[in-house]
């Protein structure tokens, strides 16, 4: 019998993070499957703690109640101002955070703000990647030039630092298959390994029917 499949490498992430790519190159490489838990922030953070996420992809910064995580900043992104359709904005090619005033800003949750925005409440502000993620027909959004930018990063608890977790580190990091630091080798010769055991718990039946084909018939 084969081996049951190894627990999965849980990779949470927050809205507008597309993590696809390496988890394409996860699968190419590794025996281990990798489990994509798309979260909100506050969630994502609550996974990291108890374990049920193995690393996340999150926004900095990050409120994760003390020391014990390491992150590795990504990449940044850029903000823009999402409005209705046919707004004042719309005739501008980008925005400063000067053009906003007079307009009401929405804060809160992108989701319900996109929708507030869609009903011609106000406007709000967020980054490139989420706006793209929440589009609809009946907003647009433009570059906010003097906005501070935001942090993707990759976070996870510093004790669990798994060789899983280095594999990933290396993955989003670029790193080749050659460059591994063995973890991937490593799991599929433990693969290899639990093939050999299969085969050699092979029932005394089984093995013996493989040497008795190729016997010599007794002569007469």
């Amino acid at each position: 019998m084969p081996e049951p499949r190894a627990a999965a490498f849980a990779v949470a992430f927050v809205i507008g993070v597309t993590p696809t790519k390496w988890a394409r190159i996860w699968n190419e490489r590794m025996t281990v499957p990798l489990e994509l838990r798309p979260l909100s922030p506050a969630d994502a953070q609550s996974a990291l703690r108890d374990g049920s996420a193995d690393v996340a992809l999150v926004r900095l910064p990050l409120a994760l109640g003390g020391d014990g995580f390491s992150a590795i900043p990504l990449y940044e992104e850029t903000a823009v101002v999402v409005a209705p359709k046919e707004h004042e904005l719309d005739a501008l090619d980008s925005v400063v955070l000067a053009d906003l005033e007079g307009f009401t800003v929405l804060h809160g949750e992108w989701s319900d703000s996109i929708e507030l925005v869609a009903a011609n409440v106000g406007v709000a502000v967020m980054p490139l990647s989420v706006a793209r993620a929440l589009s609809r027909r009946d907003v647009i959004s433009r570059p906010l030039t003097d906005a501070p930018s935001t942090t993707i990063a990759l976070v996870w608890p510093t004790e669990r630092t798994t060789p899983l977790v280095e594999e990933f580190i290396g993955i989003v990091r670029g790193r080749t298959a050659n460059s591994s630091r063995g973890a991937a080798a490593a799991l599929n010769a433990r693969g290899e390994n639990g093939a050999r055991r299969a085969a050699h718990k092979a029932t005394p039946k089984q093995r013996g029917s493989g040497r008795s084909a190729s016997r010599r018939p007794r002569r007469p």
